[in-house]
């Protein structure tokens, strides 16, 4: 059936299988790998994703190795940390939820054993649906490291991008996404961020589609950054992507004006119409009712993807399935009363 144009994906994340964890082997991971995205294209989705298992790390459960997985490989970034450096991390700005750094850098950053491509295609090998690939972002990143050597965040973000930008070459997912969760709470930081977010979106000439996730922070169910949408577009309207996936389900839809006046047409919006903090699994109608607002106030063409506000990693699989079908079944409920 037709769509009308708006695209059911997940924005990442999915909740680990206990026997992965239990005994986890390469193996067992394609395996988990296959049971995630079939899961997904039995409910419908347009656009599967990989769940992320492949970064699992149970001394990082808080954030599913969104920060470890990519800062521990990479050159010029030291992982073993002092009490002293702990210290000194804590006393940085924006970091309190962090008890230490992911890193100390000591050097000039490269992309050392880190190896995107493989993880690209073991899940590109386990689904012939469309994928979207997910990357943690250069802000997001930068913001979680002890800089000794850069000496400000601009450089050490272009650095990091640049390590990315080498691994995202390489790749030919049909959506490429980048997730940034730290830059909702300082749009301050909005130009230098966009600058390095840039040099990733731009080298990823294979990929079909380019799209950023941007939400405030998922914690244990808790939001980590406080803020408004609307100080962030005019960096949303600096990046060189084709859309934006966007937190609104818990938040609400008050500032969707913002959106319709100021940010630029060509970037699409991804609507948040699952709210993943909350163990309630929406109705298709409440979904459709959603997705009908949004479209009344940002007209036809703005919404061109719905998803969930954030991961589902926090959420038990029971939850997690039954919100993604319940996302499938409420656009095409919206769909069909439009035909």
């Amino acid at each position: 059936m037709s769509h009308g144009g708006i695209r059911t994906t997940l924005v990442g994340s999915y909740p680990v299988p206990d026997w992965l964890i239990g005994q986890p082997s390469e193996q067992g991971l394609i395996d988990a790998t296959r049971v995630v995205m079939k899961t997904q294209e039995l409910a419908g989705l347009d656009a599967v994703v990989d769940g992320e298992l492949y970064r699992w790390d149970v001394n990082h459960p808080d954030t599913n190795g969104m920060i470890e997985y990519f800062i521990r490989p990479m050159s010029g970034i030291r992982t073993a940390i002092s009490r002293m450096e702990a210290e000194a991390f804590a006393r940085q700005e924006g970091m309190g939820f962090r008890t230490q750094p992911a890193g100390i850098v000591e050097g000039p950053i490269g992309e050392g054993t880190l190896n995107l491509p493989r993880d690209y295609l073991r899940a590109r090998a386990c689904t012939k649906h469309p994928l979207r690939f997910t990357v943690t972002g250069p802000h997001m990143l930068a913001k979680t490291l002890l800089d000794r050597h850069y000496a400000d965040k601009p450089p050490l973000a272009m650095a990091i991008a640049a390590a990315l930008a080498d691994q995202v070459a390489a790749i030919d997912p049909d959506v490429l996404q980048l997730d940034e969760a730290n830059i909702t709470g300082h749009p301050d930081e909005g130009g230098w961020a966009a600058d390095a977010i840039n040099v990733v979106l731009d080298a990823a000439t294979r990929s079909k589609e380019k799209g950023i996730h941007l939400c405030f922070g998922n914690y244990g169910g808790q939001s980590i950054q406080k803020g408004l949408w609307k100080s962030l577009i005019g960096f949303m309207n600096r990046l060189r992507c084709d859309h934006v996936m966007l937190e609104f389900a818990y938040r609400g839809y008050d500032e969707l004006p913002y959106f319709r006046d100021d940010l630029d047409p060509r970037i699409g919006i991804g609507l948040g119409v699952v709210d993943i903090k909350s163990n309630v699994v929406e109705t298709p109608e409440r979904i459709a009712r959603r997705i009908e607002q949004a479209v009344k106030v940002l007209g036809d063409g703005r919404v061109k993807w719905v998803n969930p506000d954030c991961g589902f990693w926090m959420n038990k699989r029971s939850i997690a399935d039954r919100k993604m079908a319940a996302l499938v079944q409420g656009r095409d409920l919206f769909v069909g009363r439009g035909t």
